[in-house]
């Protein structure tokens, strides 16, 4: 069997019990439908469960971290196989039991996962179908299905329910070709807004996260940190925590823990234990990091390139050159990384936050020298991710220490241990030459990212003349030396790159729009041929009540207006904004934010992410940037490191442009991608200051206004 489904059959079987079972096979390794009777599929993305009691099973390798995955997947499946939302139980991110996935990121679950999703649930009700024209006596033609009944048309008595079907059957159906989908015109699930499934047990506080799963004879385990990237141990001394009662001490190459059946006993442990450590140079700070990623970033790739942009150098009647920048920014997800370990009988189960299940378990049976089928990974609710916790350091360091000390091992990592293990969003910067042409529009588009990557890149508008290069790393790992480019680990943050790219792209828009003279809509909509944008970005309009401008007001009070294409959906925000012009502090006073992405499984869920993807982005708009030196990180905690609170966020009106024409595409990114634009654009606005660096600090923004005289 292949490495993404390392079960024998009889396990799988055992598994997944009695019932029908559909399995949607994908690539070269998927077996015809026939075999399937016979062998489970090797490469496989999404089955279901059919019981004896009617419940339908939906088991799906993706994760549920707050965005309502759980709800919206439930949904897909409950349309298309003909049941009540009620009867779908969920299973989600059990290596043991669910289907690879290569994990929950990218705004990538509904517009990716949906329609294998939707093609199961599809196969699954013709085969229901078929079983019960035969137990019926009559022609599928004939026959009617509606929340878990088989009926003959005509005849509503005669009938037979899933359940039943399923009794005594243990049937294999394998999706090998596309399956007949229902239309939207007969939705009755999909479109809808229904309670979310998780929500009674996470407004109760009965929901279980990772940190509150409990095994018999658990330890919890505390881990000794170096006090920055890049430090080495040159001595230990564990005599006086070995003493404590009830503790144990752990030295194993470079995993040092204390563990105790009591948390505090554990931390007091820690305490106790005495290290001295040989420090690197620190010079990197955020404001020199900038000079360093020009030094130390490769030559930059041609990633993109139209027309003659050297040409269309010379021949722009003006030319603009500007350079953005951009900090560290932390995830910062409200529940810190936790894990518990159990090594019994030869297999290692492991219960994690972590939003790659299936490479978490891959990432452990490496560490411990297993073979995959030895580790098992269970994914509780996970309270946020954001990117983050695509890694899964916390869950080698408790299978580590689980089969070390033969017990179950807890390992949660505090609020600094969050910090310090973080894998954040990487500092960036962006230069961009732009020109255009006597009738006004972008003729040239020279565009060159350092350690942002290339989403976000990709241009709403047409300029004949483009070039974008990338140099520079959005992911590089933390070994045990400080990494060349940056002093520490960094990795995807909600929208990966594309904040920073967005910000600069759509700030670029609006220096060019402020020069010619044009309002900054209007400059947008000359320079788009693309029809659904344009409906999109006057959607936008129409909703906030866009007013044509085309200088700066007075009073410290602007609007800004920022669109982009991400994730296949396309996103129009505006947004007002009120400057305090005596501290520099920006309060945001309303957004208006339209997506079209495409088929909306669940509009309020829609509606939810766009609200949560701004209100989470006006922490890198406006305050968050991690403070360094060198490989130490200064901020371990909320009281130096400043996310949006409920007191800053303003009215939000997130629209949903109609275009059910098109299949789902990604929800949980788009919107945060424009934040940086809007706001700074809207600053614009309001005080004539061109912020280029993220975040807008009160202190940036002030030295700034008092450059130009603005007091």
């Amino acid at each position: 069997m292949s490495a993404r489904l390392p079960l024998e059959r009889r396990r799988f079987l055992q598994l997944l019990g009695g019932g029908i079972v559909v399995l949607v096979g994908l690539g070269p390794d998927a077996l015809q439908a026939e075999e399937a009777a016979h062998l489970v599929p090797e490469d496989f993305n999404a089955f279901l469960v059919v019981g004896e009691n009617g419940r339908v099973t939906l088991l799906s390798g993706k994760v549920e971290m707050g965005q309502g995955v759980m709800t919206s997947q439930a949904q897909m499946l409950a349309e298309e196989l003909g049941v009540a939302l009620s009867a779908i139980d969920v299973v989600l991110g059990d290596t043991d039991r669910c289907p690879w996935d290569m994990g929950t990121y990218g705004s990538l679950t509904t517009s990716t996962f949906g329609p294998a999703l939707r093609a199961a649930g599809a196969r699954a009700r013709s085969t229901l179908v078929s079983l019960a024209a035969g137990r019926l006596g009559v022609p599928e033609a004939q026959l009617l299905v509606h929340n878990g009944v088989v009926s003959v048309r005509g005849v509503p008595e005669k009938s037979i329910s899933f359940g039943a079907l399923s009794q005594g059957a243990r049937m294999v159906r394998v999706v090998d070709q596309p399956a007949v989908l229902r239309a939207v015109a007969t939705f009755q699930i999909i479109g809808t807004s229904p309670v979310r499934l998780d929500a009674i047990e996470k407004v109760t506080g009965a929901a279980k996260y990772a940190a509150d799963i409990r095994r018999p004879g658990m330890l919890y385990a505390h881990l000794l940190r170096p006090p920055m990237h890049g430090a080495t141990r040159t001595s230990l001394d564990v005599a006086s925590a070995e003493r404590l009662p009830g503790v144990t001490v752990v030295h194993e190459d470079d995993l040092v823990a204390v563990l105790h059946a009591d948390d505090e006993s554990a931390a007091l442990g820690l305490a106790a234990l005495r290290a001295t450590w040989a420090l690197p140079d620190a010079t990197l700070d955020p404001d020199n990091i900038f000079e360093h990623l020009l030094a130390t970033s490769p030559e930059p790739r041609e990633v993109t390139r139209l027309g003659d942009p050297m040409a269309a150098h010379k021949l722009a009647v003006r030319l603009f050159e500007t350079t953005f920048h951009k900090g560290y920014v932390a995830h910062a997800a409200l529940e810190p990384h936790a894990a518990l370990a159990e090594f019994s009988r030869g297999r290692m189960t492991v219960w994690a936050s972590t939003q790659t299940p299936f490479p978490t378990r891959d990432g452990i049976a490496k560490a411990l020298g297993l073979p995959i089928s030895a580790v098992r990974v269970i994914t509780p609710l996970i309270g946020g991710g954001f990117g983050g916790k695509s890694a899964f350091g916390q869950a080698i360091e408790a299978a580590r220490l689980a089969r070390i000390t033969g017990k179950p091992v807890q390992v949660a990592w505090s609020r600094a241990d969050e910090f310090y293990n973080d894998t954040f969003d990487p500092a960036a910067l962006v230069t961009i030459a732009s020109g255009v042409d006597p009738a006004g529009l972008v003729s040239l588009w020279d565009y060159s990212v350092i350690a942002a990557g290339t989403r976000g890149t990709t241009l709403p508008y047409a300029p004949p003349n483009l070039r974008i290069r990338s140099s520079g790393k959005l992911f590089e790992t933390a070994g045990t030396e400080a990494p060349s480019v940056h002093p520490f680990a960094v990795g995807a943050w909600r929208g990966p790159g594309a904040n920073m790219n967005v910000f600069a792209a759509e700030s670029q828009i609006d220096i060019m729009a402020a020069a010619l003279g044009i309002d900054a809509l209007e400059f947008r909509l000359r320079n788009l041929t693309d029809a659904r944008m344009r409906r999109v970005l006057q959607t936008a309009a129409s909703t906030f009540g866009w007013k044509a401008s085309t200088t700066p007001a007075a009073g410290g009070r602007g609007c800004g207006v920022a669109c982009c294409i991400d994730a296949g959906t396309y996103v129009a925000t505006m947004a007002e904004v009120q400057v305090d012009l005596s501290s520099g502090r920006v309060h945001v006073l309303r957004i208006v934010c339209a997506e079209d992405l495409g088929l909306v499984i669940n509009p309020e869920g829609a509606r939810m992410q766009i609200e949560g993807g701004l209100t989470m982005g006006l922490g890198y708009v406006l305050s968050e940037e991690l403070r360094f030196h060198g490989g130490e990180i200064l901020d371990r905690n909320f009281d130096s490191y400043e996310i949006p609170r409920f007191s800053v966020v303003p009215r939000i009106e997130a629209v949903l442009v109609h275009n059910d024409t098109l299949a789902p595409q990604g929800g949980g990114e788009p919107a945060i991608t424009t934040t940086g634009a809007v706001i700074a654009n809207a600053v614009y606005a309001a005080t004539g200051v061109r912020m280029l660096r993220l975040p807008m600090l009160p202190a940036r923004l002030k030295q700034a206004m008092l450059a130009q005289g603005i007091h």
